[in-house]
């Protein structure tokens, strides 16, 4: 009986120190990947599993005998582990939520920033040419900020628009919570027309899966920036191309796409009037601490819920 965290990457385990330690002694880690093709074989007897990048289907599953809890090193384990076969065989599959709320909507911020600002396209021109021209920005205070979903990162994006004087207006599927700093959108339409910025904060599922379309794309007002750091299938990506081509809006600045990792052959990468990073939002130490921790708190919780002590923690008994 034991627990392990098999695929841990580099810059996580930088940061495993010993109060983290204590939270389940004796933790099995393997650095980046697991060993070998055989990830039945690595998992072994191994009650408990983090995983944070492995793909573990039906079989895989299956063959890991001893196997009752699996905790996903964040909120979209069903991109790596067949969930559903994991319940049929009785494992529990754990997820992680709210631990870089803050990270990513301070990424959104930093995005739109430059969306207005123009910040990365004046260092490609100087880096590449030696360009000393000044590119027109936005002054956002007062600007208008819609915000799209309010759940942890659309609440800390509420939040921070509202902090550099913007006026924020959300609109979520279940309603805007009343305590945050304001105003509710009646359709998600009437806050596509209306705002100057408009950052998205929607997990992806079959209802929100383009929801973002040519048709809405074209109620952008003139001048109006995008940011996305939520999922990219939530945007008709090929219809926002040419929204950017056409200059129909101002910029847009994305941290997610439909598939990733996109390639510089991409439609995107050809525009200047986009800020493009690689799915970094999350990428924060302090996020990334609160994340690990979390994990290590799951695995603990789960062992204990099964009735078993955490790897190395005194079973009790003797003299």
């Amino acid at each position: 009986m034991r627990a392990i965290f098999f695929d841990c990457p580099s810059f996580l385990a930088q940061l495993y120190d010993d109060e983290l330690g204590a939270i389940v002694p004796d933790l099995g880690m393997t650095i980046d990947d697991v060993p070998g093709d055989d990830v039945a074989a690595y998992v072994g007897d191994a009650v408990g599993v983090i995983n944070d990048h492995t793909y573990m289907p039906e079989d895989v599953l299956a063959a890991c005998r001893a196997l009752k809890v699996i905790v996903f090193m964040g909120t979209g384990a069903s991109s790596y582990i067949d969930v559903a076969a994991a319940e049929r065989l009785g494992i529990e599959v754990r997820t992680i939520k709210g631990y870089g709320d803050t990270t990513v909507a301070e990424h959104a911020l930093a995005l739109m920033f430059d969306c207005g600002r123009q910040t990365a396209r004046m260092d490609r021109a100087l880096r590449a040419t030696g360009n000393w021209r000044t590119l027109d920005g936005v002054e956002f205070a007062g600007k208008t900020l819609g915000v799209v979903g309010t759940g942890g990162v659309g609440r800390e994006m509420v939040r921070l628009g509202a902090g550099i004087g913007m006026e924020v207006v959300a609109w979520n599927r279940s309603g805007v919570p009343a305590d945050l700093p304001c105003r509710a959108a009646e359709t998600l339409d009437a806050l596509l027309g209306e705002a100057h910025v408009v950052s998205l904060h929607l997990g992806l599922n079959d209802e929100t899966r383009g929801m973002i379309d040519a048709r809405r794309l074209a109620l952008l007002r003139p001048g109006a920036m995008l940011v996305n750091t939520a999922r990219g299938a939530v945007i008709d990506e090929a219809a926002l191309v040419d929204v950017l081509r056409e200059g129909r809006i101002r910029a847009a600045g994305l941290d997610v796409f439909a598939d990733e990792p996109i390639g510089a052959d991409h439609p995107l990468v050809a525009l200047e009037n986009v800020t493009l990073t690689p799915h970094a939002a999350f990428m924060t130490a302090e996020a990334s601490y609160r994340l690990l921790r979390m994990a290590l708190e799951q695995m603990r919780d789960a062992l204990e819920g099964l009735g078993l002590p955490a790897p190395g923690a005194d079973a009790g008994g003797g003299a």
